[in-house]
């Protein structure tokens, strides 16, 4: 059972001074849901880069609509962009997925000089590749910015609409315009928002399938391929697929999108369980940090269940 008033995992999050916002979902039905602070669980939330999971979640929707051919397609000829004659030329938007494109980090120290330039998109592509396309992991925004910048050219609407046309609005969720570049392309793979309870329909719909009250939001072939690992984290070892990060914990597989402060959207499969947690956007959550606390409640959730 998970009831607040019986479950160990409610004393632990209590205790935690970053969490905002703790939402879980089994059986389809949500069991225990609280706001601890921030705007409640009902108010859209900055998920940060959970943002990345979602953009994943719209290319598989892409794919199978035919707007992108394959992951394997070259992303410079999907942008209009000459080829450079080098490594740049190989990466394909599965290597951006997969965050093994090579390209120039943008995360981290070089986020605000990202952030900070006349075209974001140029400034990763101009620059000298750091790895080779679907060598090691390079966590970087910059990947899933241009992952944005592809499907925006290809459908000829911007991330904006078509997260609320491809996903918000079959789950009857809220999501408002977020950051823009100088060119006006919504950011992919940070600063998206959606409420604690909206975030956890995504979740919900992810580990049925891609359903959603009989509609078919996500492909569930997409969604099994985005959970085989190509990539792992140096940081905290997890696995990686295609925007979400893979483990284990009480012997469950987990697959799990996690967001700068302590955002998290967390899929148990084995446990028919959603778990989604919104933290304080402006605080760090390092891996042995808060996060490795975030870690734990949710290992203690799923053994809880």
């Amino acid at each position: 059972m998970l009831a607040a008033q019986s479950s160990d995992f409610a004393a632990r999050a209590e205790g935690l001074d970053q969490l905002h916002a703790l939402v879980v979902r089994r059986g389809g039905e949500e069991v225990f849901a609280r706001a601890y602070r921030g705007d409640g669980l009902d108010r859209v939330a900055n998920v940060k880069s959970v943002s990345k999971t979602l953009v994943a979640l719209l290319t598989g929707i892409a794919l199978e609509r035919g707007a992108i051919e394959s992951v394997d397609a070259r992303v410079l000829p999907l942008l209009g962009r000459p080829a450079t004659g080098d490594a740049r030329d190989d990466v394909t938007v599965g290597h951006l997925l997969s965050m093994q494109a090579g390209l120039v980090r943008t995360s981290g120290a070089s986020y605000g000089n990202w952030v900070s330039s006349g075209d974001w998109v140029d400034y990763i592509l101009d620059r000298e590749p750091e790895g080779q396309p679907g060598g090691r992991f390079i966590y970087s925004t910059g990947g899933w910015h241009i992952l944005g910048a592809v499907l925006s050219r290809l459908t000829g609407q911007s991330l904006l609409a078509l997260t609320r046309d491809w996903m918000a609005d079959p789950l009857g969720i809220v999501v408002p315009p977020w950051v823009r570049d100088p060119q006006g392309r919504y950011l992919g793979g940070n600063e998206m928002a959606l409420s604690p309870r909206g975030l956890s329909r995504v979740g919900q719909m992810v580990l049925d399938g891609g359903r959603w009250q009989g509609e078919q939001v996500v492909p569930a072939e997409w969604i099994a391929r985005s959970w085989e690992p190509r990539a792992r984290s140096p940081w905290s070892g997890d696995r990686y697929g295609y925007g979400w990060f893979l483990t284990t914990m009480d012997g469950a597989e987990v697959a799990y999108g996690r967001g700068y402060g302590g955002q998290m959207l967390a899929v148990v499969p084995a446990r028919e369980m959603v778990i989604c947690v919104t933290s304080d956007p402006m605080q760090p959550a390092r891996s042995d940090g808060y996060f490795g606390d975030l870690r734990d409640l949710v290992a203690q959730i799923v053994a809880e269940a």
